[in-house]
């Protein structure tokens, strides 16, 4: 007897480097249909999502609130990368009955990544480089991170790695926030800091390691870059609101600080108009930008894709599934 059930419709959104049918199996799950842009305006968005059931997001990319939650019709899953998602809104999905998988999240990525960010900042790699593959040879010098002060801001999971692959190069390592103790620090061999002022007046290199909230939105503001030195460099692989923006691109400008490393902006992907393109900035070497890839390589990938999968097949099945909560 042939079944007459429709297929499951799951929208697999966002997926930049189209890599998310390649990294898991898929098969008999549904329909799947895969979205490489992010749709910014609402009504599009919704008029996009509004034939599927099953919504596969990847990080914040696309945030869900409740508004749109509430406007599709046929949503009844939603996976997201990742255990927490502050994008979506729990509480309206709970009203409609839609339960919300998170995956499991690997822990290394964003320190490494913010690590080589300081690298070919401080050592003008990419600039370089460049100069290289355009028939030139040495165009500057940068320098060496042994003897010179990490600063981080934040000591939490990825600050302490922060930590430890500093001390790796001969950096000598300090650290506030807000709920930061000096036991903290000393337990994890990086000198306390009682004041964010302090931190950034002492630093050579200032890494940024926040989750954004209310406290920590704007923190890096016009006072805090003024109270950093003139030959200091500042690196953001956290969110990109921390830092006031404007007030960073001024200070590269009037040469107030040397130079920065940013892997996350206010809007993603980057409009071609955005203020943060400085091309003159950027060819000098004093600032570096990256596409959101603290947390985007292959092994994190494959787990996500494989965990989001898996968490369709078992709710298809009735089975139990890791709920965000």
């Amino acid at each position: 007897m042939i079944s007459t059930v429709a297929p499951l419709k799951i929208a697999i959104l966002d997926d930049y480097a189209d890599v998310a049918v390649n990294m898991a199996d898929w098969s008999d799950l549904g329909d799947i249909t895969v979205f490489r842009d992010t749709l910014k305006d609402e009504s599009a968005l919704i008029q996009r999502l509004h034939p599927f059931e099953v919504l596969c997001l990847m990080r914040e990319r696309t945030p869900l609130p409740g508004r749109i939650i509430r406007a599709l019709p046929n949503l009844r899953l939603i996976v997201t990368s990742g255990l927490r998602n502050l994008s979506i809104d729990l509480a309206a999905a709970a009203e409609r009955g839609i339960p919300v998988s998170g995956t499991e999240m690997r822990k290394t990525m964003t320190a490494e990544l913010t690590m080589g960010l300081t690298l070919a900042l401080e050592r003008r790699i990419v600039v370089e480089a460049t100069s290289l593959t355009a028939s030139g040879w040495q165009i500057g010098l940068g320098r060496d991170l042994h003897g010179l002060t990490l600063g981080l801001v934040g000591l939490g999971k990825v600050g302490q790695q922060m930590a430890t692959l500093g001390r790796a190069f001969g950096m000598r390592v300090a650290a506030w926030s807000q709920n930061l103790t000096a036991e903290t620090c000393a337990a994890h061999d990086v000198n306390y800091c009682d004041s964010l002022h302090g931190l950034l007046a002492q630093s050579d290199v200032v890494s940024v390691h926040l989750v954004l909230s209310d406290r920590s939105r704007g923190l890096i503001d016009s006072a805090a870059l003024s109270a950093m030195r003139p030959t200091a460099t500042l690196i953001n692989t956290s969110r990109a609101a921390i830092v006031d923006t404007v007030e960073l691109l001024t200070c590269l400008r009037q040469g107030r600080i040397a130079g920065a490393a940013l892997d996350v902006f206010e809007r993603e992907p980057v409009a071609a108009d955005d203020p943060i393109l400085d091309n003159e900035l950027i060819k000098s070497g004093r600032l570096l930008l990256t596409p959101h890839l603290g947390y985007a390589s292959q092994q994190t990938f494959k787990m996500f894709y494989a965990q989001m999968a898996e968490a369709v097949a078992a709710w298809k099945a009735r089975s139990p599934i890791r709920l965000l909560s």
